[in-house]
């Protein structure tokens, strides 16, 4: 089975990918600081934190009594070879549109 589902699947809220933007930005975080930029609960965070986990975008590990969570790069890998294996599907669509709308606004 492709890992794509999960993957899109979790970053498909808003919440969620607002937290692997944030950590791609900054780097490895612990649940607090990435729950004291958002508008949620700090249970509520760690169920995002579970679904990114559990869909293979973060890593959690344990230091002391904090739990900190980073991006797995491999996922966004994947993410990205996706994305630019079907490069060639969007650009010859691109072409085709611009002809057409070069076309019809020919008199």
């Amino acid at each position: 089975m492709s890992p794509l589902p999960p993957l899109f699947s979790a970053l498909g809220d808003p919440t969620r990918l607002a937290i692997v933007e944030r950590l791609m930005t900054e780097g490895e975080l612990d649940a607090g600081t990435i729950q004291a930029a958002l508008p949620i609960s700090a249970p509520a965070v760690s169920r995002h934190l579970d679904v990114l986990k559990r869909a293979g975008l973060v890593t959690r590990r344990a230091e002391k009594q904090r739990r900190l969570y980073a991006v797995r790069p491999e996922a966004l890998t994947t993410i990205s070879q996706w994305t630019m294996s079907h490069r060639e599907f969007w650009d010859t669509s691109l072409r085709r549109l611009e002809l057409a709308i070069k076309k019809d606004q020919t008199p």
